[in-house]
């Protein structure tokens, strides 16, 4: 894996939320691998992830660890943002977490591009190609429950939780871009199976203040776009030179490879193998039981 852009070593210690493009299930184990390196962020974070994934093997470890299990469609879409606010003021102060990270396209590249395009030609909204415009729902919801009153104006939600934990609520938007070479995403059966040749996987930061983040939702809603109209460039200058361009004020683009300890790989991928067999032996012990 390759970084670029901001060094968000810089605010692991804060309250953040992180903005994903989604391409693949392998996106989830990309960002695992990135923040295995920046403090105690991999322990103190939350996901939102599909409700399909509560029923696969690392579903059971989410559960405990207290993520949330988003349904998706229309008829669910009120209802499960009500469930998040509850249970981001359940569980996010009370279990210590600073970071949570969120798909906001709401699905796969793949999945949704047609219907993205569609809507954004009805609406007179950029064409894109490499990401999809993303949906408002689960971002306000989590700005409003998490943000302190006095960072962008809007009250925070779960003032007792607030006020018991003395929290100085989210600080930061961490925007993130992965890219595959040749637009080729990993899905997570190719980490555990290994059927590609090895590749670099690039991910690109870039740091919001959340105080610089409105929080009305016609303006949340432009600002959103906005980010991810950026990282459509950023895919397309990737794509065209296998490099993401410099930042503002930097005349040459950084980048930074990250390693991690071949023993900690084989440890995790041990676990992997072992748990996807104790799944499978266990749903075989249930359906001889059933049938």
């Amino acid at each position: 894996v390759v970084e670029w852009g901001d060094d968000v070593k810089a605010v692991s210690e804060d309250e953040a939320m992180v903005l994903v493009n989604h391409q693949a299930t392998g996106d989830v184990c990309t960002l695992m691998m990135c923040l295995q390196d920046k403090g105690t962020v991999v322990r103190q974070m939350m996901w939102l992830m599909d409700h399909i994934f509560k029923y696969t093997n690392f579903g059971i470890v989410s559960l405990i660890h207290g993520d949330f299990f988003i349904r998706q469609g229309k008829a669910h879409r009120d209802q499960q943002l009500v469930l998040l606010k509850e249970h981001l003021e359940k569980y996010y102060r009370s279990r210590n977490r600073k970071w949570i990270v969120l798909f906001p396209e709401g699905g796969f590249l793949r999945k949704r591009r047609e219907t993205s395009q569609a809507f954004a030609k009805k609406n007179n909204l950029p064409f894109l190609k490499h990401v999809t415009l993303p949906r408002l729902g689960a971002t306000q919801v989590i700005l409003k429950t998490l943000v302190a009153p006095q960072e962008n104006g809007t009250p925070a939600g779960g003032d007792a939780v607030i006020k018991e934990s003395k929290s100085k609520g989210l600080q930061w938007v961490i925007d993130t871009t992965i890219a595959y070479p040749k637009g080729e995403p990993i899905d997570i059966q190719t980490w555990i199976l290994g059927y590609r040749q090895p590749t670099v996987t690039h991910v690109h930061y870039r740091i919001f203040p959340v105080k610089d983040v409105p929080a009305e939702p016609e303006a949340l809603t432009h600002w959103l776009y906005q980010r991810f109209i950026e990282k459509e460039d950023l895919l397309t200058h990737f794509y065209e030179t296998g490099a993401f361009p410099p930042l503002q004020g930097q005349t040459k683009a950084i980048s930074r490879e990250m390693t991690l300890s071949n023993l900690w790989l084989v440890g995790i991928q041990s676990l992997a193998f072992l748990s996807g067999g104790m799944w499978y032996c266990i749903f075989q012990y249930f359906y001889h039981c059933l049938f």
